[in-house]
Protein backbone atom coordinates (compact mmCIF):
# COMPACT_ATOMS: atom_id res chain seq x y z
CA UNK A 1 0.00 0.00 0.00
CA UNK A 2 2.83 2.37 0.86
CA UNK A 3 4.57 1.60 -2.42
CA UNK A 4 1.35 2.27 -4.33
CA UNK A 5 0.78 5.57 -2.56
CA UNK A 6 4.38 6.58 -3.20
CA UNK A 7 4.05 5.81 -6.91
CA UNK A 8 0.75 7.66 -7.32
CA UNK A 9 2.18 11.20 -7.02
CA UNK A 10 4.93 10.35 -9.51
CA UNK A 11 2.41 9.08 -12.05
CA UNK A 12 0.19 12.07 -11.40
CA UNK A 13 3.07 14.49 -12.04
CA UNK A 14 3.60 12.90 -15.47
CA UNK A 15 -0.07 13.29 -16.43
CA UNK A 16 -0.41 14.98 -19.85
CA UNK A 17 -2.65 18.05 -19.97
CA UNK A 18 -3.46 17.84 -23.67
CA UNK A 19 -6.11 17.35 -24.84
CA UNK A 20 -8.63 16.53 -22.10
CA UNK A 21 -7.47 18.79 -19.26
CA UNK A 22 -6.79 21.68 -21.63
CA UNK A 23 -10.25 21.17 -23.09
CA UNK A 24 -11.78 21.36 -19.60
CA UNK A 25 -9.80 24.53 -18.89
CA UNK A 26 -11.10 26.17 -22.06
CA UNK A 27 -14.68 25.09 -21.35
CA UNK A 28 -14.62 26.42 -17.78
CA UNK A 29 -13.00 29.69 -18.86
CA UNK A 30 -15.45 30.38 -21.69
CA UNK A 31 -18.41 29.45 -19.49
CA UNK A 32 -17.17 31.97 -16.95
CA UNK A 33 -17.03 34.59 -19.70
CA UNK A 34 -20.55 33.82 -20.91
CA UNK A 35 -21.89 34.22 -17.39
CA UNK A 36 -20.50 37.76 -17.17
CA UNK A 37 -23.05 40.54 -17.49
CA UNK A 38 -23.35 41.76 -21.07
CA UNK A 39 -21.17 39.02 -22.61
CA UNK A 40 -24.03 37.45 -24.57
CA UNK A 41 -25.02 40.82 -26.03
CA UNK A 42 -21.41 41.43 -27.10
CA UNK A 43 -21.34 38.02 -28.81
CA UNK A 44 -24.36 39.01 -30.90
CA UNK A 45 -23.08 42.27 -32.36
CA UNK A 46 -19.29 41.86 -32.06
CA UNK A 47 -18.06 38.24 -32.37
CA UNK A 48 -14.45 39.37 -32.78
CA UNK A 49 -14.45 41.17 -29.42
CA UNK A 50 -16.15 38.17 -27.82
CA UNK A 51 -13.56 35.79 -29.28
CA UNK A 52 -10.68 37.98 -28.12
CA UNK A 53 -12.15 38.11 -24.61
CA UNK A 54 -12.43 34.32 -24.62
CA UNK A 55 -8.79 33.98 -25.62
CA UNK A 56 -7.80 36.31 -22.77
CA UNK A 57 -9.74 34.08 -20.39
CA UNK A 58 -8.09 30.94 -21.77
CA UNK A 59 -4.52 32.20 -22.27
CA UNK A 60 -4.32 35.17 -19.91
CA UNK A 61 -1.64 33.49 -17.80
CA UNK A 62 0.66 32.95 -20.77
CA UNK A 63 0.16 36.52 -22.00
CA UNK A 64 0.84 38.13 -18.63
CA UNK A 65 3.87 35.98 -17.81
CA UNK A 66 5.37 36.68 -21.25
CA UNK A 67 5.00 40.41 -20.69
CA UNK A 68 6.67 40.12 -17.28
CA UNK A 69 9.67 38.28 -18.75
CA UNK A 70 10.00 40.51 -21.81
CA UNK A 71 8.84 37.82 -24.23
CA UNK A 72 6.38 38.26 -27.11
CA UNK A 73 2.86 38.28 -25.61
CA UNK A 74 1.51 36.76 -28.84
CA UNK A 75 3.63 33.63 -28.47
CA UNK A 76 0.57 31.62 -27.40
CA UNK A 77 -0.86 32.09 -30.89
CA UNK A 78 1.96 29.93 -32.25
CA UNK A 79 0.26 26.87 -30.74
CA UNK A 80 -2.31 26.55 -33.50
CA UNK A 81 -3.82 23.35 -32.13
CA UNK A 82 -4.68 24.87 -28.77
CA UNK A 83 -6.01 28.04 -30.38
CA UNK A 84 -8.30 26.02 -32.64
CA UNK A 85 -9.44 23.89 -29.70
CA UNK A 86 -10.21 26.94 -27.56
CA UNK A 87 -11.94 28.68 -30.46
CA UNK A 88 -14.10 25.62 -31.09
CA UNK A 89 -15.16 25.56 -27.45
CA UNK A 90 -15.91 29.29 -27.59
CA UNK A 91 -18.05 28.89 -30.70
CA UNK A 92 -20.04 25.96 -29.30
CA UNK A 93 -20.71 27.65 -25.98
CA UNK A 94 -21.84 30.93 -27.50
CA UNK A 95 -23.36 29.96 -30.84
CA UNK A 96 -24.55 26.35 -30.61
CA UNK A 97 -28.22 26.17 -31.71
CA UNK A 98 -30.70 26.37 -28.85
CA UNK A 99 -27.77 26.79 -26.45
CA UNK A 100 -27.47 23.00 -26.28
CA UNK A 101 -23.73 22.76 -25.68
CA UNK A 102 -23.74 25.33 -22.87
CA UNK A 103 -26.72 23.64 -21.21
CA UNK A 104 -24.95 20.29 -21.37
CA UNK A 105 -21.64 21.56 -20.00
CA UNK A 106 -23.26 23.68 -17.28
CA UNK A 107 -25.33 20.85 -15.78
CA UNK A 108 -24.03 20.11 -12.28
CA UNK A 109 -22.21 16.76 -12.81
CA UNK A 110 -20.40 18.00 -15.92
CA UNK A 111 -19.65 21.36 -14.33
CA UNK A 112 -18.09 19.65 -11.32
CA UNK A 113 -15.95 17.48 -13.60
CA UNK A 114 -14.85 20.44 -15.72
CA UNK A 115 -14.12 22.60 -12.67
CA UNK A 116 -12.02 19.87 -11.06
CA UNK A 117 -10.02 19.28 -14.23
CA UNK A 118 -9.42 23.01 -14.60
CA UNK A 119 -7.86 23.10 -11.13
CA UNK A 120 -5.46 20.36 -12.21
CA UNK A 121 -4.24 22.58 -15.04
CA UNK A 122 -3.73 25.40 -12.53
CA UNK A 123 -1.04 23.35 -10.77
CA UNK A 124 0.74 22.66 -14.05
CA UNK A 125 0.61 26.32 -15.03
CA UNK A 126 2.08 27.48 -11.71
CA UNK A 127 4.91 24.95 -11.77
CA UNK A 128 5.63 25.79 -15.39
CA UNK A 129 5.77 29.50 -14.60
CA UNK A 130 8.11 29.00 -11.63
CA UNK A 131 10.44 26.78 -13.67
CA UNK A 132 10.39 29.16 -16.64
CA UNK A 133 11.21 32.16 -14.45
CA UNK A 134 14.06 30.24 -12.80
CA UNK A 135 15.57 29.58 -16.22
CA UNK A 136 15.78 33.36 -16.77
CA UNK A 137 16.61 34.52 -13.23
CA UNK A 138 18.44 31.96 -11.11
CA UNK A 139 17.14 31.84 -7.54
CA UNK A 140 15.31 35.16 -7.96
CA UNK A 141 12.45 33.95 -5.81
CA UNK A 142 10.34 37.11 -6.10
CA UNK A 143 10.39 36.85 -9.88
CA UNK A 144 9.58 33.13 -9.67
CA UNK A 145 6.61 33.80 -7.39
CA UNK A 146 5.34 36.61 -9.61
CA UNK A 147 5.57 34.61 -12.85
CA UNK A 148 4.10 31.48 -11.27
CA UNK A 149 1.25 33.57 -9.90
CA UNK A 150 0.68 35.16 -13.30
CA UNK A 151 0.60 31.78 -15.03
CA UNK A 152 -1.86 30.34 -12.53
CA UNK A 153 -4.22 33.30 -12.24
CA UNK A 154 -3.50 35.41 -15.31
CA UNK A 155 -7.12 35.46 -16.46
CA UNK A 156 -8.16 37.08 -13.19
CA UNK A 157 -5.22 39.47 -12.95
CA UNK A 158 -5.90 40.94 -16.40
CA UNK A 159 -9.68 40.99 -15.94
CA UNK A 160 -9.82 44.79 -16.19
CA UNK A 161 -8.16 44.72 -19.60
CA UNK A 162 -10.51 41.95 -20.71
CA UNK A 163 -13.48 44.05 -19.60
CA UNK A 164 -12.22 46.94 -21.72
CA UNK A 165 -12.33 44.66 -24.76
CA UNK A 166 -16.05 44.22 -24.07
CA UNK A 167 -16.54 47.95 -23.52
CA UNK A 168 -16.81 47.69 -19.74
CA UNK A 169 -14.80 49.76 -17.26
CA UNK A 170 -15.10 48.61 -13.66
CA UNK A 171 -11.88 49.51 -11.79
CA UNK A 172 -13.39 48.42 -8.48
CA UNK A 173 -13.16 44.80 -9.68
CA UNK A 174 -9.35 44.95 -9.80
CA UNK A 175 -8.08 41.68 -8.35
CA UNK A 176 -5.32 43.47 -6.45
CA UNK A 177 -7.96 45.47 -4.57
CA UNK A 178 -10.16 42.50 -3.73
CA UNK A 179 -8.67 39.15 -4.61
CA UNK A 180 -10.90 36.26 -5.57
CA UNK A 181 -10.25 32.77 -4.27
CA UNK A 182 -8.52 31.49 -7.48
CA UNK A 183 -6.10 34.41 -7.39
CA UNK A 184 -5.34 33.87 -3.71
CA UNK A 185 -4.79 30.14 -4.00
CA UNK A 186 -2.59 30.65 -7.08
CA UNK A 187 -0.42 33.04 -5.08
CA UNK A 188 -0.14 30.48 -2.28
CA UNK A 189 0.79 27.81 -4.82
CA UNK A 190 3.40 30.06 -6.43
CA UNK A 191 5.02 30.64 -3.03
CA UNK A 192 5.01 26.92 -2.20
CA UNK A 193 6.46 25.78 -5.51
CA UNK A 194 9.08 28.55 -5.44
CA UNK A 195 10.16 27.45 -1.96
CA UNK A 196 10.35 23.86 -3.19
CA UNK A 197 12.29 24.87 -6.29
CA UNK A 198 14.83 26.84 -4.25
CA UNK A 199 15.14 23.98 -1.72
CA UNK A 200 13.59 25.94 1.16
CA UNK A 201 10.73 23.43 1.31
CA UNK A 202 12.06 19.88 1.84
CA UNK A 203 9.50 17.97 -0.22
CA UNK A 204 9.59 16.29 -3.60
CA UNK A 205 7.95 18.29 -6.38
CA UNK A 206 5.64 15.44 -7.41
CA UNK A 207 4.36 15.09 -3.84
CA UNK A 208 3.72 18.82 -3.59
CA UNK A 209 1.94 18.82 -6.95
CA UNK A 210 -0.26 15.92 -5.91
CA UNK A 211 -1.36 17.23 -2.51
CA UNK A 212 -1.74 20.82 -3.71
CA UNK A 213 -3.95 19.66 -6.58
CA UNK A 214 -6.05 17.47 -4.30
CA UNK A 215 -6.65 20.48 -2.07
CA UNK A 216 -7.60 22.61 -5.09
CA UNK A 217 -10.04 20.06 -6.50
CA UNK A 218 -11.71 19.23 -3.19
CA UNK A 219 -12.09 22.90 -2.27
CA UNK A 220 -13.45 23.86 -5.69
CA UNK A 221 -16.00 21.05 -5.77
CA UNK A 222 -17.11 21.84 -2.20
CA UNK A 223 -17.54 25.53 -3.00
CA UNK A 224 -19.51 24.67 -6.15
CA UNK A 225 -21.83 22.26 -4.37
CA UNK A 226 -22.47 24.58 -1.44
CA UNK A 227 -22.57 27.71 -3.63
CA UNK A 228 -20.20 29.31 -1.15
CA UNK A 229 -18.35 32.42 -2.31
CA UNK A 230 -16.41 32.95 0.90
CA UNK A 231 -12.72 32.11 0.74
CA UNK A 232 -11.67 29.13 2.89
CA UNK A 233 -8.84 31.36 4.10
CA UNK A 234 -11.19 34.05 5.45
CA UNK A 235 -10.58 33.23 9.12
CA UNK A 236 -6.81 33.09 8.65
CA UNK A 237 -6.84 36.29 6.59
CA UNK A 238 -8.78 38.16 9.26
CA UNK A 239 -6.46 36.93 12.00
CA UNK A 240 -3.29 37.83 10.10
CA UNK A 241 -4.75 41.15 8.99
CA UNK A 242 -5.58 42.12 12.55
CA UNK A 243 -2.17 41.00 13.83
CA UNK A 244 0.07 42.41 11.09
CA UNK A 245 -1.83 45.44 9.77
CA UNK A 246 -4.27 46.31 12.55
CA UNK A 247 -7.36 45.45 10.51
CA UNK A 248 -10.59 45.59 12.50
CA UNK A 249 -13.71 43.47 11.96
CA UNK A 250 -16.27 45.06 9.69
CA UNK A 251 -18.78 45.52 12.51
CA UNK A 252 -16.27 47.60 14.49
CA UNK A 253 -15.35 49.89 11.63
CA UNK A 254 -16.87 53.33 11.67
CA UNK A 255 -18.13 53.92 8.17
CA UNK A 256 -18.75 57.63 8.04
CA UNK A 257 -21.16 59.26 5.66
CA UNK A 258 -20.68 62.91 4.88
CA UNK A 259 -23.82 65.01 5.05
CA UNK A 260 -24.03 68.66 4.00
CA UNK A 261 -26.28 70.86 6.14
CA UNK A 262 -28.31 73.84 5.02
CA UNK A 263 -25.53 76.26 6.01
CA UNK A 264 -22.92 74.43 3.91
CA UNK A 265 -21.10 72.75 6.78
CA UNK A 266 -20.29 69.04 6.58
CA UNK A 267 -20.90 66.50 9.29
CA UNK A 268 -19.88 62.86 9.53
CA UNK A 269 -22.28 60.41 11.14
CA UNK A 270 -20.90 57.01 12.04
CA UNK A 271 -22.94 53.87 11.36
CA UNK A 272 -21.41 52.06 14.33
CA UNK A 273 -21.93 54.29 17.36
CA UNK A 274 -20.32 53.64 20.70
CA UNK A 275 -21.61 53.92 24.25
CA UNK A 276 -25.13 52.94 23.22
CA UNK A 277 -25.76 56.10 21.21
CA UNK A 278 -28.16 55.68 18.36
CA UNK A 279 -28.09 57.47 15.06
CA UNK A 280 -31.15 59.54 16.04
CA UNK A 281 -29.45 60.90 19.18
CA UNK A 282 -26.41 61.91 17.17
CA UNK A 283 -28.62 63.74 14.70
CA UNK A 284 -30.49 65.57 17.47
CA UNK A 285 -27.25 66.64 19.13
CA UNK A 286 -25.94 67.88 15.79
CA UNK A 287 -29.15 69.85 15.18
CA UNK A 288 -28.79 71.61 18.55
CA UNK A 289 -25.23 72.62 17.71
CA UNK A 290 -26.21 74.06 14.37
CA UNK A 291 -29.03 76.09 15.95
Amino acid sequence: MEALFGALPRRFARLPMFPFFDLAHYAASVMSLKEQRGAVEISCHSPIACWFSAMLYCFGGSILSSLMLGEPPVAFLANTTNILLASSVWYLIFYCPHNLFYRYVSCLPIRLLVSGMKEVTRTWKITGGVTHAHSHYKNAWIVMIAVGWARGAGGGLISNFEQLVRGVWRPETNELLKMSYPVKISLVGAVLFTMQHTLYLPVEVHNLMFFYTVFLVVTKITMTLTECRTSPFAVLENALGAFLFGFQPACLKAKGKAKVSYNGSTSVVSECTSGGETGDSVKKRHAKKTE
